[in-house]
This record gives C-alpha cells, sequence and structure tokens, in this order.
C-alpha cells in the first residue's frame, strides 16, 4: 500500500455552488492553499498540526492556487474577477492584477519574476484563449498571448526555460518560450481528448498529462516525443508528481478516488477511494503527504506516502 490515511481537517461549509479547485503547499512550512471556489476564499492548513488556520477572502471565483518557494509568494487565479492574485506568506494582504478572461492554471518563472495565468477564455468573445503574462515585481501584466483553444493546467520548466500550457480542444501541450512568451517552442498533439491535469518529471525530463478522454500520456519534455500511454480509471483533474518515489498520483472526481502510478513502468501500483466529486489534490513533497479535498463533507484527507 502506497498512501496511508493520517486523518482529516474539517474545512468551512460551502456558501455556494463550486466546491473546492487547486491547491499548493509551501515546502518550507508546510502551509496548504486550497481554492475554495463556494467561498471565494483561499483556505489555509498547517502542514505541521494538521490544523485550519484561516482563510484569505475576498477572491472571486478563485480557481487556482500556487507558491513559489523561492520568492514565499502565493498566487491566486480569481476566475470570477478576471484577476491574479498576489501576496507574501509574510503578509497576506493581496494585490490583484487585471489578466484575461477566466484565469484558471498558473506557472512561475522565478528568474524573471513573471507569472503565467492561463485563461479559459469565454467562446463567445472573439481572441479570448489566451494566456496573461504577469512581472510581478511591477505588479503589472506585460503581455496577453493567443492560445489555439480553452486552457487547462500549466507547468514552469526551469530547465527547458518554458511554459507547458494544456489546451483542452483542440488537444494539445502548447510549449511557450519563457524569455519571449510569445514565441511557441512546439505545438504537441495530445492521443486522447481534453488535456486537464500537467506535471512535470525535471530529472528523467518527461511531462506527464490526464487526459477527459481516460488516458496518462507521457510526454518527452525536450521533443515532445509522445513515449508511453496507459488508461485511467474515469476523467482526471489534478495530477501531482513524487520524484522522490516515482510515483504520480491522479485525481478522479467519478467515483472519487486517486490513482497511484508507478511512473518507472507506467502502472497503476493503488486506487484509494476518496468521495464523489474529489477532484483536486495538494502534494507537500518535504513531507511525503498527499492531501484530497472531499466537497460533500467539506475537509481534506491526509495520505502519507513510503
Amino acid at each position: 500500500m502506497a498512501l496511508e490515511l493520517l486523518g482529516y481537517v474539517d474545512l468551512p461549509a460551502h456558501a455556494k455552488s463550486g466546491g473546492f479547485d487547486h491547491a499548493a503547499v509551501h515546502r518550507g512550512s508546510g502551509r496548504v492553499y486550497v481554492a475554495h471556489t463556494a467561498n471565494d476564499a483561499l483556505e489555509v492548513i498547517d502542514g505541521a498540526t494538521h490544523r485550519l488556520l484561516g482563510d484569505v477572502p475576498d477572491l472571486a471565483g478563485v480557481a487556482g492556487a500556487l507558491v513559489s518557494d523561492e520568492d514565499d509568494l502565493v498566487f491566486t487565479s480569481n476566475r470570477g474577477e478576471n484577476t491574479v492574485g498576489i501576496f507574501s506568506l509574510a503578509d497576506p494582504r493581496v494585490v490583484k492584477v487585471a489578466v484575461g478572461i477566466g484565469p484558471n492554471g498558473l506557472a512561475y518563472d522565478p528568474r524573471r519574476r513573471r507569472l503565467l495565468a492561463a485563461n479559459v477564455g469565454d467562446p463567445s468573445v472573439a481572441g479570448s484563449f489566451t494566456v496573461s503574462i504577469v512581472d510581478v515585481g511591477r505588479m503589472t501584466r506585460i503581455a496577453e498571448v493567443p492560445v489555439p483553444g480553452r486552457t487547462r493546467w500549466t507547468v514552469f520548466d526551469p530547465d527547458a526555460d518554458a511554459f507547458h500550457v494544456n489546451v483542452m480542444e483542440p488537444p494539445h501541450i502548447v510549449v511557450l518560450d519563457a524569455a519571449e512568451p510569445a514565441t511557441r517552442q512546439r505545438v504537441v498533439r495530445m492521443p486522447s481528448a481534453g488535456p486537464h491535469g500537467l506535471d512535470l518529471d525535471r530529472i528523467g525530463r518527461r511531462v506527464f498529462c490526464a487526459c477527459d478522454g481516460g488516458l496518462l500520456v507521457e510526454v518527452q519534455a525536450d521533443s515532445g516525443e509522445i513515449l508511453r500511454q496507459t488508461e485511467l480509471g474515469g476523467v482526471p483533474d489534478v495530477i501531482f508528481f513524487n520524484a522522490a518515489l516515482g510515483r504520480l498520483y491522479v485525481a478522479i472526481a467519478d467515483p472519487g478516488m486517486i490513482e497511484v502510478f508507478d511512473t518507472a513502468a507506467l502502472r497503476r501500483c493503488e486506487v484509494v477511494r476518496t468521495e464523489r466529486g474529489a477532484h483536486t489534490l495538494a502534494f507537500d513533497a518535504a513531507r511525503s503527504t498527499v492531501y484530497a479535498f472531499l466537497p460533500d463533507t467539506h475537509r481534506a484527507a491526509l495520505y502519507r506516502d513510503g
């Protein structure tokens, strides 16, 4: 058995529909930040004591959370107001920067202090399928880059100096040059519908992409070559790669489970039941802890791996 259940953290009840969305962990402190979309807030969990510390409010339609360990910053994508939020761990006062329509996925280039917000766009608004580039030092948007369709998640690859961005339809991973984001390094056509969850194996130079069509796809990070693929047990959402153990965690909302894959063989090694609708995870690499966010019982389930 890979994942051992440690317990639960109670979270505030939902004020409206929407549940939880993306989450991120600050490696040094172990703090967990999860987008509570239903409450327009970011919930903050103490990873050491497994207690709720409080929330960061007034983030309309918050969908994404990202942490920079290098700069001790937290970023949010606020889909309800077309902004990103930026604050430091030391000072939770949020600065908001206007971006494109429906920001969702987030990735950060710490060397240039640039944040990429992948926007879901609006099919009725021409040219709204974009990614926005925000200069975090100046707290201003510096570029709006068109992409072929609605985006999903995104990751920054410091070794290739590039952003990988999932596009739902047509099913692609678009790779943008971090120095010149308007320049595409390549577009990788995916063999399954709806690229969704995305994560990077820096050492092995692999990108893992979980697709709505029910495939987990392994892509060579520098060439875009499709290396391997395997079937999933349902429609996936968030994924995280555990580099220390060579495992990948895939959240599947229906019927509610985490599928754990051995990435050496790209083989499923465990299925852990969570709760119907639980589509989002957080991963604390320093403590080898996985958090699954349970929308019906509004709590987080904690699992230790290894």
